[in-house]
This record gives C-alpha cells, structure tokens and sequence, in this order.
C-alpha cells in the first residue's frame, strides 16, 4: 500500500525554494551559509558549521523582491535549530530553524557588500569591484 497519496501537508506557511547567502551567528560565533528553502515560519539552509538541534541563532540574509513584493530588504531572524542533517558525499550541514521572530534591517546596519580587488594588467592597478 502507497502512503505517500494519503500524505496531509502540516505546513501552513507558503515555502519559497531560493538559494540565497546567508550569515548564521551562534554561540559568539559566525558562519556563512546559503539557503534551500524559506517561509514565514522557517528556514532550512547548508553550512559548514555543525548546529547542534535546540541552539538558538540569528540568520541574517536579504529577503528578495519576490517575496516581499517591492524591493530587496536585508533581514536578521532568530530562532532555534529543530532538525540537522550531517554533510553526506562533501556536502554542507543541513539545519532548519524555526523562526521565533525577524526584523528588518535599516540600511546603516545591513551587511557590507564584500569587495573584490581586480589588479588590472595594463595598469598593474588594483581597484575594488562592486
């Protein structure tokens, strides 16, 4: 007998599969990573740091226009980790948190854009790329 028909959807909030970077603080510490998938309500992303499930982290990422529905807006969210999947085949840690609550950045706190130095070969000239 297939289960999978007889399968009910327990989420209640619209999911949005985009992979964004992402800053993930915990325990005084910092990591990049990047989303799979987000809502309302939650957020499952990869990263290279081991999150144990029941620790408490800030996510900080630009929520995009598509979800938003007008401009791009940084956003820095806090919850706590409710499932973590170890690497498999090199791949990154899996972690969902549950959100407990976002607010949305003013543009004197977003994360800085990182810069790029391009040492260009006719002038030997290094110059930040934006």
């Amino acid at each position: 007998m297939n289960t999978d028909s007889n399968r009910v959807e327990r989420r209640v909030a619209q999911r949005f599969q985009m992979s964004l970077p992402l800053s993930v603080c915990f325990e005084e510490r910092t990591a990049p990573g990047f989303t799979q998938d987000l809502s309302a309500r939650g957020v499952f992303f990869y990263t290279e740091a081991a999150l144990p499930v029941g620790a408490d982290v800030e996510l900080t990422f630009t929520m995009p226009c598509e979800i938003t529905l007008g401009d791009n807006m940084p956003v820095r969210c806090r919850g706590r980790v409710v499932r973590a999947a170890p690497p498999q085949d090199g791949e990154h840690n899996g972690v969902a948190v549950q959100l407990d609550s976002y607010e949305y950045l003013p543009a004197d706190e977003r994360e800085p854009t990182p810069q790029f130095v391009r040492v260009s070969p006719a002038s030997g000239e290094a110059r930040p790329i934006r």
